[in-house]
């Protein structure tokens, strides 16, 4: 009886030590845990809990050459030998014959339409800024006269966009960039009324010629699309258009603080790699595959939409990136958030094409980069695009990154995404 007792004591003990190891955060099982019981004691042997959570991946910048002065620069000749062709682009569609018309500022494109516009010739395309007949509102993007004046002056824009107050305003580092830029560099950042309302209230209150630090702020009405992500887009894309006697544009995303010279990035990223367009690799990913993947998991968009628009690109001839076979690019995937061009029409028509797809499809520009490029070169034989996909190490260096003020949501279905078997129709 009294051995029985001795036992059932010390079974007890030996579990409510254990359940006082488990609260501690150590395992319940006993595969770290020795237990011997010897003269009335127990001793235990015990390993600190391994934690299950998966290491957090690290992404460092890498050191950039570039020249030390901008006084060293010297624009190469080689850029009048890119392709040559001549774009115009369609600034007003008439009301159709049946009489039912809604002004888009993408337009109305037909598949048909759209599939020409891929060949690198002299033409006239959509490309945003569609207005309708005199009877009909703006479709959108409006601008101040004297915002077009002085856009309309830049020779070299750097510029980024806040809508709906969903960022912080980033200035540039005034020390990493060189008196020339400052003085010849056009550094606008587009937002609506929201933006600028929010960021007064915060101290970045634009001066009498319209200035927060180097930035210009112009402000945008009457924005194109509901979804702030896809209105992003027009500034992201069509620098051509917004600056239209600029040479080279860089676009940086809002989340990012420039941190290097314009001048000297234009240099190293375009001319010394005899470049016309210049964007990074995806730090982490490179097949368009395993981006849908991401999309839904982390639901950046509406998964329906995203199938559509993954299905017609693989049916149009989208397969997956394998690095073990020359693919035409080192990456399919980019980090869309920093690009720099050089005004060219093989790059202007590129913007094009890459916008008219976030236009028809999502927003997520990540998922046509690839389709889009690889269409492009496809359909333009000896006409290639002299294209810079970079490393993400290096676009670490030139600019910083930060937390966007709001989190991502997901977005709204587009107005000209219907989706079922006509979505896609011309």
């Amino acid at each position: 009886m009294c051995s029985g007792a001795k036992s059932t004591n010390h079974g007890t003990s030996n579990r409510e030590n254990l359940l006082k190891l488990k609260d501690l955060g150590y395992s319940p099982y006993l595969t770290n845990i020795s237990i011997f019981t010897s003269f009335d004691r127990t001793r235990y042997e015990l390993e600190p809990p391994k934690s299950r959570k998966r290491p957090r991946k690290r992404y460092a910048p890498c050191e950039i050459q570039f020249l030390p002065a901008v006084d060293d620069l010297v624009e190469p000749a080689h850029y009048e030998n890119f392709t040559q062709f001549s774009l115009n682009y369609i600034l007003k569609e008439e009301v159709p014959g049946n009489g039912f018309f809604e002004p888009l500022f993408g337009g109305h494109q037909s598949l048909q339409d759209r599939e020409e516009t891929y060949h690198a010739k002299d033409q006239t395309l959509h490309c945003g800024f569609v207005r309708g007949t005199n009877d009909y509102p703006s479709t959108g993007f409006d601008l101040d006269a004297n915002d077009r004046r002085y856009m309309a002056t830049c020779h070299v824009a750097v510029s980024s966009c806040i809508f709906g107050s969903s960022d912080y305003l980033r200035r540039p580092t005034k020390s990493r960039i060189g008196s020339y830029a400052k003085k010849n560099v056009c550094f606008v950042m587009f937002m609506d009324e929201l933006t600028l309302a929010t960021l007064s209230s915060e101290g970045h209150m634009p001066d009498e010629n319209g200035f927060v630090g180097l930035w210009r702020i112009v402000v945008v009405k009457n924005l194109p699309y509901k979804d702030m992500r896809r209105a992003g887009k027009v500034p992201k894309f069509l620098s051509h258009r917004l600056f239209p006697s600029a040479m080279y544009s860089i676009w940086l995303d809002s989340k990012l603080r420039l941190h290097a010279d314009p001048m000297l990035i234009i240099e190293y990223f375009l001319w010394r790699k005899k470049a016309e367009y210049a964007i990074s690799m995806h730090y982490d990913r490179s097949c368009v595959w395993e981006e849908v993947l991401q999309n839904k998991r982390l639901n950046k968009y509406n998964h329906a939409a995203i199938d559509e628009q993954f299905h017609f690109y693989q049916s149009d001839g989208l397969v997956k990136f394998n690095a073990s076979q020359l693919p035409v690019l080192p990456s399919y995937v980019p980090e869309g958030s920093f690009i720099v061009r050089a005004h060219t029409p093989m790059s202007n028509l590129f913007s094009c094409l890459w916008f008219n797809e976030v236009n028809r499809f999502t927003s997520r520009d990540q998922l046509s980069f690839a389709y889009t490029y690889l269409k492009f070169t496809r359909m333009n034989p000896g006409k290639p695009i002299h294209l810079n996909m970079f490393k993400d190490c290096e676009r670490r260096a030139i600019a910083k990154l930060f937390h966007h003020r709001t989190n991502e949501t997901t977005d709204p279905l587009p107005a000209n995404l219907r989706l079922g078997k006509t979505s896609v129709q011309g």
